[in-house]
């Protein structure tokens, strides 16, 4: 049936009505535009992207899978300095400098074999006429018909000395124009590398650190704009002192100022510790000279931390906080001087701030015990009193005795905690003996207190609640206190003392004959013992050993015994280890003595057995 329908129509008379169409002139309607038409001719097109290429602002080149140059545009060979023609079959690499790092390197041979998307890199370029640029190089892959990759060049020279300036802004210091702190470590870091000093060099490092002494007085009498004058004209000298020391060798000290009046000298590949000597003795010299700052006439002096060692294990924070705390010390041995970096002495600094760190935690864990040390009578031979000992069963640094960790305990406050407790647990223990041992007269305990517990603390109160609540009788407590604290005592602490020895507890004056030695307290203050210094024992007549005595501390001890007799007090004597020196402290009539002759401190039970004992043992 002829006929027309209303389906579509076949493929092929598509195709033939097609090419009926453009066998025929078209209607001006249905004509295919010009550009349209061109647009299916590869010729036209091919032509067009050259013109493109060739007259594009941004410098182009097409690079074959070997990486040599197809074809470049002039725009890139006016930015290299190179004619029209004088780039093809040229090596891409060489021209824009991608071999000179492995990195950048692998990346590109990686896109020309397909395996990678795109190359973004920043290359410092010489231009032949000798000035140099900053270029980014970007390489990108074209159709994988092509087989090429496209390389395309911006000139970045304008932005790149915008980021120096800035760069050097921010790690400079606007006052002296010296590096900064950022820049200093940065240096001090990358010197620190390994392969900063393993290839070359003398693979040690040293720095010089120092501050200004007595520039805050120039500051705040002066004020701060003499104050960065004079650290501009103290950064001056300086770096006259590092160019002088670089003179003859490989590298010259880096100075830097790291803030307020502190700087550093950085001294890479150092010979050793003479070097850094040397440098720190030139620093002080210079910064002698009086300083002449627009009609003020300044002295300075400086104050130097000086550390040098090994490069390789060190580490940035490591250097400059072993520099610190030599500095620390060059300041508390006295200014205007230099002092080098001791291992022994910073162990002993960084073993001081572990105890003072775990004193408080010590005390809440338990860490802490007592031994007791018999005080005896000299005539009878008995033992009438202990001197309760504090030890802190360190858990790394083992059993510690109270001179490593009292001092410590003073200064941050935590004595008034460990007194407290040392205080309850001698007068328990005092009462557990005299229920133990009901036949035997109680004998007394003796506890050392620090004047800071006296004034930190209401060591009254303390008292007699502890008393209370053992038990103890007041006159079986004994408080020992050094004779430099109770010098001067007024105000609250001869109060408290005067309180306490109401309340009937004795106040025994510890180490005596080595402070003041003014014995005019002794008639205003409630003391009831002296405690005789281990130094005048010391030199007493070894009888038993045949040694010759020093006559003047006999005639010392005896004085001070006849006085305290005459004022009511008794009198102990401290550290007798010889039976020469026991007989002669009886003779001249000494009260008691303490010392390793009757026992080392020992725990509680060995203090039960020396109580049935007839006598204490003369070991």
């Amino acid at each position: 049936m002829s006929g027309t329908s209303d389906g579509p129509a076949p493929a092929a008379d598509l195709a033939r009505s097609v090419v009926t169409e453009s066998d025929n002139e078209s209607p001006p309607h249905e004509r295919t535009p010009p550009a349209a038409a061109a647009r299916t001719q590869p010729g036209v097109e091919a032509r067009t992207f050259r013109a493109t290429f060739a007259a594009a602002p941004l410098p182009m080149a097409v690079v074959d899978r070997e990486g040599l140059v197809v074809t470049a545009n002039d725009t890139l060979a006016a930015l290299l300095g190179a004619g029209p023609d004088g780039l093809t079959g040229r090596i891409a690499a060489d021209l824009v400098d991608l071999a000179s790092d492995a990195r950048t390197w692998h990346a590109y041979r990686e896109v020309l074999r397909g395996r990678q998307a795109r190359l973004r890199c920043t290359r410092r370029l010489k231009h032949p006429d000798g000035h140099s640029l900053w270029v980014q190089v970007t390489v990108s892959p074209l159709p994988e018909e092509e087989r090429a990759v496209l390389l395309s060049v911006s000139d970045i020279s304008a932005r790149h000395e915008l980021q120096a300036r800035l760069r050097h802004l921010q790690m400079h210091d606007p006052v002296t124009r010296l590096p900064n702190r950022t820049l200093f470590f940065e240096r001090l870091s990358a010197a620190l590398e390994p392969e900063a000093y393993e290839e070359s060099g003398t693979g040690r490092i040293g720095v010089c650190y120092l501050d200004v002494d007595g520039f805050k007085a120039v500051n705040d009498t002066l004020g701060h704009r003499v104050g960065d004058r004079l650290l501009a004209a103290v950064a001056e000298r300086l770096t006259r002192c590092a160019d002088e020391a670089g003179y003859a060798r490989t590298a010259t000290p880096l100075v830097a100022r790291l803030g307020g009046d502190e700087f550093a000298l950085l001294v890479e590949d150092s010979t050793g510790t003479e070097q850094l000597a040397e440098l720190a003795e030139s620093v002080l010299g210079s910064l002698q000279a009086p300083f002449d700052l627009s009609g003020q006439r300044l002295s300075v002096s400086a104050s130097i931390g000086v550390v040098e060692r090994r490069a390789a294990g060190t580490t940035p924070t490591g250097l400059m906080q072993a520099a610190d705390t030599t500095l620390y010390w060059a300041k508390a041995d006295g200014k205007s001087r230099w002092t080098l970096f001791d291992p022994e002495r910073n162990a002993h600094r960084m073993t001081r701030q572990a105890l003072s760190s775990g004193l408080r935690p010590a005390i809440e864990r338990g860490e802490f015990a007592l031994e007791y040390q018999p005080l005896v009578g000299m005539e009878d031979g008995g033992v009438h009193g202990v001197e309760a000992l504090v030890r802190w069963n360190h858990p790394q640094f083992g059993t510690l005795t109270p001179n490593r960790f009292i001092g410590l305990a003073e200064e941050d406050g935590s004595i008034v905690q460990l007194g407290r407790w040392v205080l309850a647990t001698a007068c328990k223990q005092a009462r557990r003996w005299q229920l133990d041992h009901p036949d035997v007269p109680p004998v007394f305990v003796s506890v050392n207190v620090a004047v800071r517990q006296v004034w930190d603390s209401d060591l009254v109160a303390d008292v007699a609640t502890i008393l209370a609540e053992t038990g103890l009788a007041p006159h079986l407590l004994q408080l020992e206190l050094t004779e430099s604290a109770v010098m001067g005592s007024a105000g609250r602490p001869l109060q408290a003392l005067q309180a306490l020895s109401d309340m009937g507890v004795r106040i025994a004056i510890d180490d005596f004959g080595t402070g003041y030695s003014n014995l005019a307290y002794l008639s205003r203050l409630p003391v009831s013992v002296l405690k005789l210094d281990g130094s005048f024992v010391r030199g007493f007549q070894y009888e038993d050993a045949g040694d010759r005595s020093n006559p003047a501390d006999e005639v010392i001890v005896e004085a001070l015994i006849q006085l305290a007799h005459r004022l009511g007090l008794t009198v102990t004597a401290e550290c007798v280890e010889t039976s020469g020196q026991a007989s002669r402290l009886r003779r001249i009539g000494c009260d008691t003595g303490q010392g390793w002759l009757y026992s080392r401190p020992v725990a509680p039970d060995r203090i039960s057995a020396l109580l049935t004992a007839e006598d204490c043992p003369q070991t």
